[in-house]
């Protein structure tokens, strides 16, 4: 066997979704012209595929940050976190974040991924057990298998089957550590966070979160799904990242632990990588800013999604249980939602299509995610569109 051929199967369905035009995966955007239109193909389209939750990547304050922190600290700095790579901003970030989020600690990372990645391998190992959402992030599953812990999965937003495992393995296993998200990426679903909460006071198990796509989005200050259910001080650790609502890179682990400042030091994924640049760090500060600012941003994006949602359920697509940042239309064919995504940007609407196996069950999913910056006329647009896939 070569070593390429366990790829051959990918390497297929890869030509098979570029064969006639646009790739699906890793489109090429040409140039980007605003938060909500872009240049694909030679062709202006409206882009509603971008996690742009709050539309502050052409937010003037903060590129302007950015700009400054160019000029006065470079453009990167060619170190970890634990050698030369700790700037004044970056001390500053994690103390603005430990303030928002009324906790002790506070940890940025270069990458959301890397925030999952590192803590999870590191807080538990060989003798603890993980029991996670099934349909948790990449990253959680492999920052869970790096541990060493058992890993068990619970059904999705299931929080009496989590209960059912919890109490099977609490006997047997030293720590035991619950994860989740706030929403989750594909079908822009929400946890049962007060139940999992229960879960977590009954067995004295440790909580942990993902905000990813909840961030900026949820919670009366912005802070996510578990600020929305009133459960924040119940978290044990609350992740997410920077790449969505707050426009920029990075991620973050938030966490009244004292023993978290012990975990930074312990962390490789944190160790041995490069820190975020300085502009990344700056933009991120002047986001969060922005995000508390301006709850404004907020409202308009659940009247945006909430109008999709309506509007694509009237038009009788299959969707997620409820509205939210993402609304997912679903395919049992992955030929028909191709093609779905060809009419799509053929009407000047890009959004993501997601085939198996990176979707939760065997389906494919056009998945569309709002931002704050969309007018209303492009909310006309993006239904226009998907009407013209039913007609």
């Amino acid at each position: 066997m070569g070593l390429f051929d366990k790829f051959a199967d990918i390497a297929d369905l890869y030509a098979h979704l570029t064969k006639d035009g646009v790739a699906p995966v890793g489109t090429p955007i040409e140039r980007v012209l605003s938060p909500t239109r872009g240049i694909v193909d030679g062709n202006e389209v409206i882009l509603a595929g971008t996690n742009n939750y709050l539309g502050l990547t052409y937010d003037p304050a903060c590129i302007e940050a950015g700009k400054a922190a160019l000029d006065e600290e470079g453009t990167g700095t060619t170190g970890s976190r634990l050698a030369n790579g700790s700037y004044q901003s970056h001390h500053a970030l994690e103390a603005e974040l430990s303030h928002a989020f009324g906790m002790r600690s506070a940890i940025v990372f270069t990458t959301g991924y890397q925030a999952n990645l590192g803590v999870i391998s590191t807080i538990v190992g060989r003798g603890d057990a993980i029991v996670m959402d099934a349909d948790s992030h990449a990253s959680i599953y492999d920052g869970a298998k790096m541990s060493g812990a058992d890993v068990h999965r619970f059904r999705h937003n299931d929080a009496a089957d989590l209960g059912k495992r919890v109490k099977r393995l609490k006997s047997k296993v030293g720590d035991l550590l619950i994860i989740t998200e706030g929403v989750f990426s594909m079908l822009g679903d929400r946890a049962p966070i007060r139940e999992i909460v229960e879960v977590k006071r009954e067995s004295g198990a440790y909580l942990m979160i993902d905000e990813a796509h909840s961030l900026g989005i949820l919670g009366s200050r912005g802070l996510g799904r578990a600020e929305e259910e009133g459960c924040l001080q119940e978290m044990d650790f609350v992740l997410g990242t920077f790449s969505k609502s707050l426009g920029s890179v990075g991620g973050y682990c938030v966490s009244d632990h004292a023993g978290l400042d012990a975990v930074r030091h312990s962390m490789r994924a944190y160790m041995f990588t490069a820190s975020s640049t300085p502009a990344s760090i700056a933009t991120v500060r002047a986001a969060l800013s922005v995000m508390q600012a301006r709850p404004e941003l907020r409202t308009r994006l659940r009247l945006h999604f909430e109008r999709v949602y309506a509007g694509l359920k009237k038009l009788d697509f299959v969707l997620g249980p409820e509205p939210g940042p993402v609304v997912a239309a679903r395919f049992e064919d992955p030929a028909e939602a191709l093609c779905a995504w060809r009419r799509l940007l053929s009407a000047g609407v890009y959004v993501n299509l997601v085939v198996p196996p990176a979707t939760p069950g065997q389906y494919s999913l056009l998945r569309c995610s709002l931002s704050a910056a969309h007018s209303d006329e492009e909310i006309d647009r993006i239904l226009a569109g998907y009407s013209r896939i039913k007609s």
